[in-house]
């Protein structure tokens, strides 16, 4: 029986991280800490949410569910662009410059899925590198769940632990690059 892969995304920390480790590759920061200490990204870099999503998702998978949650303008052209490569896609609303509600909101649909998966033939993917999600894998991962966790290096090694296993994208940062 195939695997089916249940993929969840937090696209603001795939995005501005991505953003980030290619303001490092450009030499614009010394390393990821002096990128994060001065708030350096390189505003240019732009994923390919299709190579994005055939990497995590893959062509030896089944896909139960792949999904996409942010903070840009629902209207944006941007969120059907996604939606055509594959994702499903939910968005949330900025406050003061900040989002808010996406890391719970990611969590609940993760419990909310995992009692229709077939915990054998399954696999739960959080595309995420923040500590926030610790919690959710953990007690996924007690209840029998594979949950692969896919980030850049300077993911929270705590979030690295926690998971069933993590995948680099660091390697793929090219090849995501559109």
């Amino acid at each position: 029986m195939p695997t089916l892969t249940y993929t969840y995304v937090d696209n603001s920390n795939f995005f501005i991280e991505g953003q980030r480790l290619a303001a490092v590759k450009k030499k614009a920061a010394t390393d990821l800490v002096d990128a994060m200490s001065r708030g350096i990204v390189d505003i240019s870099w732009q994923p390919d949410y299709g190579r994005l999503h055939g990497l995590i998702c893959g062509q030896r998978h089944e896909i139960g569910a792949a999904k996409l949650w942010g903070s840009l303008p629902p209207k944006d052209s941007f969120w059907e662009m996604v939606k055509s490569k594959g994702f499903k896609v939910t968005t949330f609303d900025k406050y003061f410059g900040k989002e808010k509600k996406v890391d719970v909101a990611i969590a609940v649909e993760m419990m909310f899925d995992a009692p229709g998966l077939d915990k054998q033939n399954s696999e739960i993917i959080l595309v995420a590198g923040d500590k926030d999600f610790v919690p959710i894998v953990e007690k996924l991962k007690s209840l029998g769940y594979k949950v692969c966790v896919v980030f850049w290096d300077h993911a929270a090694n705590e979030l690295k632990q926690a998971a069933t296993s993590f995948f680099s994208l660091n390697k793929w940062h090219d090849h995501l690059t559109f």
